[in-house]
């Protein structure tokens, strides 16, 4: 039987929410006893955006925006009974989405 690889990926705005939740996803898989890869930063996408500030008179001053979506990875190689119901049981902060591929 060949060995079963979980991948999470995270995904948030905030960099230091972000590195937390992985942090404690990595701690309580290591109390089940699975070997765990990660967690690895995936490059930043960043959207920009330019407003007009006034569309009358000062067409030419412009406002910039930007939203930063931050991305991590770990791999779970080696699983045990333990490490599923770990995972569903973790209370993760708010504004960070997690995708778990098996």
């Amino acid at each position: 039987m060949p060995k079963q690889r979980i991948r999470i990926k995270l995904k948030g705005f905030d960099h230091k929410i972000l590195d937390q939740a992985a942090r404690q996803i990595v701690e309580a898989l290591e109390r089940t006893g699975a070997n765990v890869t990660g967690p690895v930063p995936l490059p930043t996408r960043i959207k920009r955006f330019s407003v007009i500030r006034s569309p009358f008179i000062d067409k030419d001053s412009q406002e910039q925006f930007e939203i930063r979506t931050h991305k991590r990875l770990i791999d779970i190689v080696e699983t045990t009974s333990k490490t599923i119901d770990s995972l569903t049981n973790l209370n993760l902060p708010s504004g960070v989405s997690i995708d778990i591929k098996l």
